[in-house]
Formats: structure tokens, C-alpha cells, sequence
């Protein structure tokens, strides 16, 4: 693992007082799907959705996909939206300043971007709609990171379970000179939060 990505994630783990308990709660919930899953030797995939697929599901995807390296739980993350936009520029930023090593492979209106957090892990992302064909399309998590999607979208076609754990949207620092610091906190707290669901995952039930 990259050295500041694991310094990073390191700092997350020592935050699990942080959480509040209604929120650990949720977060068991998809602990205990993982689990259930795992148990019954049945792939698990994770689509972490909000409406531009642009700033907070992108930090989700990417959080679960180290989360889970990290913990050894096979799982596949993704990422989607109502509509497609492109990955905010302030995000990538944020992610390449904590320590992750990000390719772009064009620079198109919405570039398709590889987040490293090591050389054998990489993280493709985009911003597209939730049911686009990179997704898994049917027996999904839908995981739903910010309230607009959570009320907009209260049914997602062919998921087999359905949770919000929203988050307040980093973009209201856009335009202020303090998007590094609000960007950074924001994907801190979705990791610390994944990290913390993923510590609950029991594979043998």
C-alpha cells in the first residue's frame, strides 16, 4: 500500500469513537450483509450512489474498495449516479493530496480516471448512472450517500438491499480556498465510517 494512503487509513482506525451510535448501527447493517453473503459463498457488490456520481460516491467506492483490501474481504465496489456528470476535480485532488496515485486516461467532459492505492488494486472511475453496464445490474447493495438520492431514488431496480448512509456534500466549500481541507475531512469520515462497517464482517458465521 502506498505509504500515505496507509498512514491515512491508519489515522481512521484510531477514530472509531467518533461515530455516533445510531450511525454504527447502519453501518452493522451493511456488515451484516457482507457477512451474510460471504457466509454463503455468494459474490458481493457494492454500488454507492448519489445524483451526480461525482463527489461523495466516488469517495465511497474508493473507500470500500481499500477498506476491504485492507481487511481481506472480497467484495466489489462501484459507483453511480441518477445522472452522469464527471468526478469533481476538487475530489480527485483531495484523494491524490492524501496520497493516491491517479491516472487520467483522457480529458474529455467526463474523464475516466485509475486511483491507486497500491500497484495491484487499481479503482476505475467515472461518472455514470447507477444501472450503467460497468455495474452489476442485478443482486446489489444500493448504498446511498447523499439524502438527494436517498428521497429521490427510494427504489433501485434489482438491488437485494437498500441503505442510506449520507454524508454532507464537500462541495459547498467550492469557490471558498478551503475545498483541500472539507474534501480530505469528508472522504476521512466515509473511510473511517467503511472501515469501521468492514471491521464487523464476519466471514464465518
Amino acid at each position: 500500500m502506498l505509504k500515505k494512503v496507509e498512514s491515512f487509513l491508519q489515522d481512521r482506525l484510531g477514530e472509531f469513537a467518533l461515530i455516533p451510535d445510531e450511525r454504527k448501527a447502519q453501518l452493522q447493517k451493511i456488515a451484516d450483509y457482507i457477512s451474510a453473503r460471504t457466509h454463503a459463498a455468494k459474490k458481493t457488490a457494492l454500488v454507492y450512489i448519489c445524483i451526480h456520481n461525482s463527489r461523495r460516491s466516488h469517495f465511497g467506492q474508493i473507500a470500500a474498495a481499500l477498506a476491504a483490501h485492507y481487511y481481506g474481504i472480497k467484495l466489489d465496489a462501484y459507483s453511480g449516479g441518477t445522472v452522469a456528470t464527471a468526478f469533481n476535480q476538487n475530489a480527485v485532488n483531495a484523494l491524490r493530496g492524501i496520497g493516491f496515485k491517479i491516472e487520467t486516461a483522457d480529458i474529455s467532459e467526463n474523464p475516466h480516471y485509475t486511483v491507486f492505492f497500491d500497484d495491484a488494486h487499481p479503482v476505475h472511475s467515472f461518472s455514470k448512472v447507477y444501472d450503467d453496464p460497468v455495474n452489476p445490474q442485478t443482486d446489489f447493495a444500493a448504498i446511498m450517500t447523499c439524502s438527494e438520492a436517498e428521497e429521490n431514488c427510494p427504489f433501485i431496480p434489482n438491488a437485494g438491499f437498500k441503505i442510506g448512509t449520507t454524508y454532507d456534500d464537500p462541495k459547498a466549500a467550492d469557490g471558498t480556498g478551503k475545498e483541500a481541507d472539507v474534501y480530505t475531512q469528508r472522504f476521512a469520515q466515509i473511510l473511517r465510517e467503511t472501515l469501521y462497517a468492514f471491521s464487523l464482517v464476519k466471514p464465518n458465521l
